[in-house]
């Protein structure tokens, strides 16, 4: 659940930092009128989003075990490669969030209403559909759907009460910090998802060594006890650990740390919303 939740908050908050300052713009560009448009276009891109991970979630019922097996790993994959490019791509590319958002809104104001929807889609679908991939394959990790699933959704409701705190400059948080500590721990939860894909894709008998394990601390952390049901949500743990995906989980996380906390502590900052007074 708390991995989720960390999920949860931190592409909600840069969702609704990047739907912050395009609205900021728009009202600071005497602009309201397409306010609307930007409304409509963030909704869809939730809706697809949602969409998509209640597509994975009931295409996944309808498999065998094998096959069932081998989506599970094919998106534990995909959902590691989405967290790992969103982690490094927030650290160079937030220096210039708010410019290049800026420039995509005005031209887009210039086109129309619609160019206005998709601007504003495209912006919040990419956090959205990250998270939605990284939900699914989390809850497959645990085995469980509530606790994940009210992890995330507990995790985005705070980015939207934050954001909106931000915007309304109710409370000031050092989003550079914020993103750059998150981001390393995202790099943890996405090591444990991508040994847990390995796994799956073991028992899809994709991958050999479902019976080589590395070690077996299942008397010492039972599954069921509260400290290995708190292991296993934050860092997708499991008692009894295969050498491929030990080697899968040192390969991934050593590697990945290391570059991302390179230069530490000077992430790249990232623009807080631009106040705007909002008319009431």
């Amino acid at each position: 659940m708390l991995a989720n939740l960390l999920i949860g908050l931190r592409e909600g908050l840069e969702a609704t930092v990047v739907v912050s300052i395009l609205v900021a713009f728009l009202v600071k560009a005497d602009r309201r009128d397409r306010l609307p448009a930007l409304w409509a276009g963030v909704v869809a891109a939730v809706a697809v989003c949602v969409a998509v991970g209640l597509g994975l979630a009931l295409a996944a019922k309808q498999l065998t075990f094998t096959a069932q097996e081998l989506l599970g790993g094919a998106l534990s994959i995909v959902a590691v490669a989405f967290v790992t490019w969103m982690v490094f791509w927030m650290k160079r590319a937030g220096r210039s969030l708010a410019g290049d958002l800026t420039e995509r809104m005005r031209s887009a104001v210039q086109v129309g209403g619609t160019a206005v929807a998709v601007t504003a889609a495209l912006a919040v679908g990419r956090e959205g559909m990250e998270t939605s991939v990284f939900v699914t394959a989390a809850i497959r990790a645990t085995g469980r759907t509530g606790e994940p699933l009210a992890g995330a959704v507990l995790g985005l409701a705070l980015a939207v009460l934050l954001g909106w705190l931000l915007y309304r400059q109710a409370v000031r948080i050092d989003l550079r910090r914020f993103f750059a500590v998150t981001g390393a721990g995202l790099v943890v939860v996405a090591a444990g998802v991508l040994a847990y894909g390995v796994h799956d894709l073991q028992e899809a008998r994709v991958l050999p060594g479902l019976t080589s394990l590395a070690f077996d601390v299942s008397e010492q952390v039972p599954p069921t006890s509260w400290y290995g049901v708190l292991l296993k949500g934050v860092l997708n743990f499991s008692p009894a650990t295969t050498w491929l995906e030990a080697a899968a989980w040192l390969a991934y996380v050593v590697p990945v740390l290391a570059l991302y906390l390179r230069r530490a502590p000077r992430p790249a900052p990232v623009a807080a919303p631009v106040p705007a007074t909002v008319e009431r």
